[in-house]
């Protein structure tokens, strides 16, 4: 069963997280094979939940894209660098390639051959030197007989064509020596009582008895071919291994994780027709041919509490989306097939999430519980926040009694545990919590801190404002704002880049507006601080 990963916004805040971990043990108990992630650190308040509950933090997700190890490339397209150049050559022929990765017996990739370089080979070299293994030069001579008494043949090859009397006279012959005869007794004698390194027979003829016993007792190693001596003399060399031919430079390499879009850019300049897939530890998984790239399985994702492209994780066009959970406005996700969207008006995603185990009929255990609560406590502020309904009250009374706890002495230590700064910079904190949303061609992007003292960030606002300015121009945002929302008088804070101020004013309604602007029980990002932006963004 393919593998499900399931996660939240980027910037997770807790309701993100929590949602994504309860979903994930949902879909678990409902026998699918699912992961939580998150696409980037938890908050301070999200990782009090969790050590609170128990419960691990989730892996770190980069993106989906599709990477190399996606593809369905070749991952038996390898050659042990020990093998004949004879049966390299069989091995691109019989599958249509023309070329191959050679790796070392540990699968380490050792270099790259191909058929141009192996047709080189057979016309230019002149050697008549064999450094290979018995079992490699019985395959090349499709060998009818063999005795082998060395599993590695080193030597030098030579064809007797001369008589006998002048051969004996004029050629030496030793243990090195590995001669190609025919039917010819008295060479045949001679080359076994001079203890060669090897006899090959040609034209499957055969040895007397005792020519066989006198070579097995002087060692000597015997293939016998139904080929003639042209024939035999001419591929003997192709039982070397294929490491020992002459080859180009190395082969550009790709690996497994190394993304789709950047092999083919890559690929199109270099106009080379096969890939070896190397991983970091230098073992070759395979090959892969630029025909191959069109098929490839997408990762499969499920989406917790956000449904907008820029807000999920990168190359999200490249996956496959299975399904989203939101309570958030439709976004501008796009699917090629209907999917499983389940999206509420509701203050927090865990109170969806919660439906779906009653609809399963799945008991929640205390810890999943507990997060769950957690996320709708932090979502909603203490149920006070103005996006929570009679569903989120209901639902976070028995969340709380399976999880034991008291929701408003748990909530203030909850969201007291996320207010602190102290060493955060300032682009920390404005990333802290940060969304980007737009509406037509205008951009805007806002985030939101809670605090329980807003004099923490007053000295600073300088340099929150020109931290913003930056934000805003190096992304065209037309608002790029920061609520500092005040938890204990569930008020907001407004901190925004210069250019923005009119369009703030307008929002919300407040003339000669100053930076670090009061605006009384605004504390939703999503209901009463989206909205106002939105509309006026709208009618520019």
């Amino acid at each position: 069963m393919d593998k499900i990963l399931v996660f939240g916004h980027k910037n997770p805040d807790t309701d993100s997280v929590c949602g994504t971990i309860s979903l994930t043990y949902l879909k678990k108990q409902m026998g699918l094979n699912v992961e939580p992630r998150i696409l980037s650190e938890i908050n301070s308040e999200t990782e009090f939940v969790l050590n609170r509950f128990k419960v691990p933090v989730p892996k770190y997700l980069n993106d989906v894209k599709v990477q190399l190890k996606d593809v369905k490339y070749n991952k038996n397209y390898q050659i042990d660098e020990n093998a004949s150049i004879y049966s390299t050559y069989n091995f691109l022929t019989n599958n249509g390639i023309t070329g191959i990765p050679l790796v070392d017996e540990k699968k380490h990739f050792m270099g790259y051959v191909s058929l141009k370089e192996i047709a080189n080979e057979l016309i230019v070299s002149d050697s008549n030197e064999l450094d290979t293994s018995f079992d490699a030069i019985a395959e090349t001579l499709n060998a009818s007989k063999k005795y082998k008494f060395d599993d590695h043949i080193t030597g030098k090859v030579m064809a007797v064509t001369l008589p006998y009397r002048l051969f004996i006279e004029t050629v030496p012959v030793d243990e090195n020596s590995i001669l190609i005869v025919g039917n010819r007794e008295h060479i045949i004698d001679y080359g076994i009582k001079r203890k060669v390194k090897m006899l090959i027979i040609i034209t499957n003829h055969t040895l007397t008895k005792d020519q066989l016993a006198l070579a097995k007792k002087n060692k000597v190693n015997v293939i016998i071919t139904p080929y003639d001596t042209f024939k035999t003399s001419r591929v003997i060399t192709l039982a070397n291994p294929i490491k020992s031919i002459r080859r180009g430079s190395s082969a550009v390499c790709f690996g497994p994780n190394d993304y789709l879009t950047d092999f083919l850019d890559s690929s199109n300049k270099l106009k080379h027709t096969n890939y070896p897939i190397v991983s970091n530890k230098g073992i070759c998984d395979g090959m892969l041919r630029v025909i191959d790239t069109n098929e490839f399985i997408k990762k499969k994702v499920i989406l917790v509490d956000h449904n907008e492209m820029d807000q999920s994780a990168d190359g999200l066009d490249e996956a496959q989306i299975l399904e989203i959970v939101d309570h958030h406005n439709i976004g501008d996700i796009n699917t090629f097939t209907p999917i499983n969207f389940r999206n509420m008006a509701v203050g927090s995603v865990n109170t969806i999430i919660y439906n779906m185990f009653e609809e399963q009929n799945i008991k929640i255990p205390h810890d999943i519980a507990g997060i769950m609560l957690s996320g709708i406590i932090s979502d909603t502020l203490i149920l006070a926040s103005p996006t929570t309904t009679e569903l989120d009250k209901t639902v976070a009374a028995k969340l709380a009694k399976i999880a034991k706890v008291d929701i408003k002495k748990y909530g203030l230590e909850l969201l007291s545990s996320g207010v602190s700064i102290e060493g955060m910079s300032i682009t920390d904190v404005i990333y802290k919590d940060f969304k980007s949303y737009s509406i037509n061609d205008n951009k805007f992007a806002i985030g939101q801190v809670f605090t329980t003292n807003f004099k923490d960030f007053q000295g600073n606002i300088n340099n929150y404002v020109n931290e913003l300015n930056n934000i805003a121009r190096s992304n065209d945002y037309k608002v790029a704002c920061l609520f500092v929302t005040d938890i204990i008088k569930n008020n907001s804070y407004i901190i925004f880049n210069d250019k923005a101020a009119n369009i703030i004013s307008d929002a919300f309604n407040i003339n000669d507006i100053e930076e670090g602007a009061l605006v009384k029980g605004i504390v939703s990002r999503k209901k009463q601080i989206v909205p106002p932006i939105m509309s006026v963004l709208e009618k520019l």
